[in-house]
């Protein structure tokens, strides 16, 4: 999928023409589309309203690229934050007036401040990242391949995989695809996942199949919403067993197992 895709969460404000503190706000930009963001007016329309007395009317604007989006910041006197939830606190800082500063994270917040204690914040995902084929490095420039699914070892969604795909990476059989509950409990050990919600994985399991995996969701007039939503894990599970995505060398990536059933099927191995 090419383009990136805008998160407004509950609560910080919502689209042009909408009243304040309303429902979350998501938009699909794809390659030269542009979003602008700020407390806008009627003069001044934005894609992203934000409730803020101290944020500009125009606060500024993302535009998105092939590979990359960028942010312009149209305040004059305050900068913009660019946060990477998936890393070690890394961040960019977007000076006032900056045009078109190209932003790298794949996962991205993008907070400006308030006369608050709380500051006002959007995430911004960027799913088309493109990593080479590792097998492909050695051959010489221009014969190199990319791969069909770029998905980042590094971030949480790719430990949310792991997590699903891992009763069958250890036991080689068709057994349940974990519930949502069964991997916030597999993840509670992780550095970077202590306080991760039941919420948050699903967030991670609709973004595996609608963006980084690109699986058809099942008809949402089907009965079941439950039966639904296990079909999508099966589905994601599936694929990333047939093609590789999720290998036995991954699981060293999560938790070690503990407690009684976790050395009995340590045990097995």
């Amino acid at each position: 999928m090419s383009g990136i895709v805008v998160h407004l969460p509950q609560g910080n404000g919502g689209a042009g023409g909408v009243e304040p503190h309303g429902d979350a706000v998501t938009l699909r930009l794809g390659p030269g589309e542009v979003a602008r963001f700020g407390r806008g007016s009627t003069r001044i329309p934005v894609e992203l309203r934000l409730d803020d007395p101290a944020i500009s009317r125009l606060a500024g604007e993302i535009q998105a690229t092939d590979d990359h989006w960028q942010l312009t910041n149209h305040s004059t006197t305050h900068s913009c934050l660019v946060e990477n939830p998936e890393g070690a606190g890394e961040y960019l800082r977007v000076p006032p007036r900056r045009v078109g500063a190209p932003i790298p994270f794949e996962f991205s917040r993008v907070v400006l401040p308030t006369r608050g204690d709380a500051t006002v914040s959007f995430q911004v995902f960027a799913p088309d990242h493109v990593y080479l084929d590792p097998e492909a490095m050695s051959v010489p420039w221009g014969t190199s391949t990319v791969t069909a699914y770029s998905l980042d070892e590094t971030a949480t969604y790719f430990l949310v995989l792991v997590a699903l795909c891992e009763p069958r990476l250890r036991d080689q059989s068709r057994v349940a695809v974990p519930t949502t509950p069964q991997i916030v409990e597999r993840l509670r050990g992780h550095i970077s996942c202590g306080g991760l919600s039941a919420r948050a994985v699903s967030s991670h399991i609709d973004y595996l199949a609608e963006e980084k995996l690109r699986i058809e969701v099942p008809d949402a007039h089907e009965p079941g919403k439950g039966d639904r939503r296990n079909g999508k894990r099966e589905e994601i599970v599936g694929l990333a067993l047939r093609f590789g995505l999720v290998r036995e060398e991954h699981l060293a990536l999560l938790p070690s197992l503990v407690g009684a059933g976790g050395r009995e099927r340590q045990a097995t191995r």
